[in-house]
């Protein structure tokens, strides 16, 4: 894995790209056979995590992939206030318990973890990988990979549909760009991983009720306006440096 990773970063990016989106797949579909839903993939994604951790920190990354505090101050952020607003858009209409008590805990279980193991791969990974020869072209790639990776809640017989999935893909795109942006100006992706971590686990708790059409696509302007927005900010006021310094 390490000589991978030290010949070339993008073959290792994408190689983890593959094992998460394929290992995930897989084992949602597992965890239904079997009757618990989540539950095989919550290991999977909690032993991935572990993995690709200790690696990180046996291997000296740990600042290199944004495991450390933001490089300014939590003024410069706003405070977080938009990023916790965004966090809390799964539950912007209200609460909903949509799974019995196992199920929740594997599926919190397993959503931080896919928010640790998405920031880790996409903007870790694959974005530091790409910066290294144009940082416009790897926030843009790394964006949009990351979006139109949910295109597998078609695959995985997670019942989504296609419109649902395709305003997921959209949305997604725009939330990894301020993502990305945040750990570029910020040199950390712990709040990206924090905010991801909650985005998904909340999803647990929306209300199921489905919306009517222009109520969602008002509210996919508003999340896009907001997201957007933020990110416009931050790219003029945060200082133009990258992430972490070089190898």
């Amino acid at each position: 894995m390490t000589s991978l990773y030290k010949k070339n970063e993008i073959c290792f990016a994408l190689l983890w790209i593959g094992i998460y989106c394929v290992g995930m797949s897989l084992f949602d579909n597992l965890s239904k056979a079997i009757g618990l839903e989540n539950s095989v993939s919550a290991v999977f994604a909690l032993v991935a995590s572990v993995f690709l951790f200790l690696w990180i920190r046996k291997s000296n990354l740990t600042e290199y992939f944004g495991l450390r505090k933001t490089t300014a101050p939590a003024k410069a952020f706003l405070f977080f206030i938009p990023l916790v607003v965004i966090s809390l858009r799964n539950v912007w209409s209200g609460f909903s318990l949509n799974y019995g008590s196992v199920q929740l805990v594997c599926f919190i279980v397993k959503m931080l973890c896919v928010g640790f193991l998405e920031e880790i791969i996409f903007r870790g990974f694959l974005f530091r990988a790409m910066s290294k020869d144009n940082v416009k072209s790897a926030i843009i790639v790394s964006s949009v990979t990351f979006g139109i990776g949910h295109v597998i809640n078609l695959l995985n017989g997670s019942g989504m549909n296609l419109a649902d999935n395709i305003f997921q893909i959209i949305v997604a795109v725009f939330i990894g760009f301020l993502y990305v942006i945040i750990f570029y100006r910020g040199g950390s992706l712990i709040p990206c991983i924090l905010s991801h971590g909650v985005l998904n686990s909340l999803s647990a708790f929306a209300n199921s009720e489905a919306p009517e059409t222009e109520v969602l696509i008002f509210r996919m302007v508003l999340l896009i306006v907001l997201v957007a927005g933020y990110a416009l900010i931050l790219l003029k006021t945060l200082p133009p440096k990258k992430a972490t310094s070089e190898q």
